[in-house]
């Protein structure tokens, strides 16, 4: 019975573990990678679409990023898209090329990356906290019931901290380890 809950309860936690993940990638280091522009909305007739769907993005070194816009009318679009974005680079086109140089990190911009990161951790630990809620709340559920005696109702909650500390932990890793990334000049 508790096979289905812990189950679910790891499908649910991975889904919090792959958005945190996703949110990671968003967060500029001292490095041009494609995945920086993941985040990045363009206004395509009339409707906001992901930039990979107007253009191909690449990077030619470490500090060149270059988007291959599919549409000529649509270079504007893009440039003005990366440019209002909260990554901190300035955008410019020739023709289909946008081009994005990244500037190296200041120590400042560095400790700003780290507090948004923070910030995106803490957002994925109160998910999982959700989530542990909700598993909580079922083992009650069963035990109200008379599904489960008191006893297996006290080891089911325990089970279901235990899966929520194993991501909780997760994510501290992820996050020390793109700390580190930043923080390295």
């Amino acid at each position: 019975m508790f096979q289905d809950l812990k189950s679910e309860l790891h499908s649910k936690m991975d889904k919090v573990i792959k958005s945190f993940q996703s949110d990671l990638k968003s967060v500029r280091t001292g490095r041009a990678s494609p995945s920086l522009l993941d985040n990045v909305n363009v206004e395509s007739y009339g409707n906001f679409v992901p930039l990979n769907q107007v253009g191909s993005v690449s990077s030619q070194d470490s500090q060149l990023l270059v988007v291959q816009v599919w549409d000529r009318s649509m270079v504007k679009n893009v440039e003005k898209a990366i440019n209002i974005s909260n990554l901190g680079v300035t955008a410019s086109s020739d023709g289909q090329l946008v081009r994005i140089p990244i500037p190296p990190l200041s120590e400042e911009r560095r400790k700003e990356m780290v507090k948004l990161l923070s910030k995106y951790s803490e957002q994925s630990k109160v998910a999982l906290r959700n989530v542990r809620r909700e598993g909580m709340d079922l083992v009650k559920k069963m035990e109200k019931d008379s599904e489960v005696s008191k006893d297996d109702a006290n080891r089911g909650n325990e089970q279901v901290q235990k899966i929520t500390d194993e991501y909780t932990a997760k994510i501290d890793l992820l996050l020390s380890e793109r700390e580190k990334e930043i923080m390295k000049i």
